[in-house]
C-alpha cells in the first residue's frame, strides 16, 4: 500500500532538482497542490503550484499537507563563504525539516549527497553529513535521504565544476563499473522521481545511494 500524497511542499524548486519535483509532483494525477517554497518564483509552474516566497528562512508551513520535500543545496563558490553555505545547506534545511515536523508533516524527503559523512574531513561532505543526523533526530514516520553523486540535467545557472565533471564523466564514464558504480552520474529526473516513490513507501528511515536511484525512480 501507498502513502496517498494530495498536498505536498517542494523546498529549493528553482534548483536542478527542485525543479524536477515540481514537474513530476504537478504531473501526478493524485497530487492537488504543490506548496513551492523559494525566493524567486518557479519558472515553469502549472495551477497545482502555490508559490511561498521567503526570505532568510522567514515563511508559514501550510497546515493540511502530507508530505515534505527538501532539495536546497547551493556551491561554496556561489555562497561565498563557509557560514554562508552553511546557512542554506545545513540551517536552512534543518529549520525546513523542523518545521514541516511541527506542522504535522510526517514524511519528508532530502537531498543530500554521495560521501555525506559527519566526521568527513570534507568540509562539503561533512555539512551535508551533519545536516543528515540533525534531520534523522527530528523523527519522521519516513524519511527518505538520497545521496546523489554528480547531477546530469540542464541547471538554469551555470556551475563551471559541474560542467567540467560532466565533460569527464561523459569521457570516462566506462570506468564506473562495479565498486565504482555508486559514482556514477545520475539525472536529476531520477533522483526527483526516487524521492517521490520512496516517500510513498513504508515506513522509517532509508538512505538511497546514487547508484540505486534510478531503479527506485521507475513507475510503482
Amino acid at each position: 500500500n501507498f502513502y496517498r500524497m494530495e498536498n505536498v511542499i517542494v523546498i529549493g524548486s528553482t534548483g536542478l532538482i527542485g525543479t524536477n519535483l515540481l514537474e513530476v509532483l504537478s504531473g501526478n494525477e493524485q497530487v492537488k497542490t504543490v506548496y513551492s517554497v523559494s525566493r524567486s518564483k518557479p519558472e515553469k509552474t502549472s495551477p497545482k503550484v502555490i508559490h511561498i516566497p521567503f526570505d532568510s528562512g522567514n515563511y508559514n508551513m501550510p497546515s493540511n499537507t502530507d508530505a515534505a520535500f527538501c532539495a536546497l543545496g547551493t556551491t561554496m563558490k556561489k555562497a561565498g563563504s563557509k557560514e554562508a553555505f552553511l546557512e542554506v545547506d545545513l540551517k536552512m534545511a534543518t529549520n525546513f525539516a523542523s518545521k514541516a515536523k511541527e506542522a504535522g508533516i510526517n514524511r519528508l524527503a532530502v537531498v543530500s549527497s554521495i560521501g555525506a559523512n559527519p566526521k568527513s574531513s570534507n568540509f562539503y561532505l561533512r555539512t551535508k553529513g551533519q545536516m543528515e543526523d540533525e534531520i534523522k533526530n527530528i523523527g519522521f514516520e519516513r524519511l527518505v535521504i538520497v545521496r546523489p553523486s554528480l547531477l546530469l540535467g540542464k541547471r538554469n545557472e551555470k556551475r563551471f565544476g559541474e560542467d567540467v565533471g560532466k565533460i569527464l564523466y561523459s569521457v570516462f564514464r566506462f570506468i564506473f563499473v562495479g565498486p565504482l558504480s555508486k559514482y556514477r552520474g545520475v539525472q536529476a529526473n531520477h533522483v526527483a522521481k526516487a524521492m517521490i516513490n520512496l516517500t510513498r513507501m513504508g515506513k522509517g528511515t532509508i538512505i538511497a545511494e546514487s547508484n540505486t536511484l534510478k531503479i527506485f525512480s521507475e513507475e510503482k
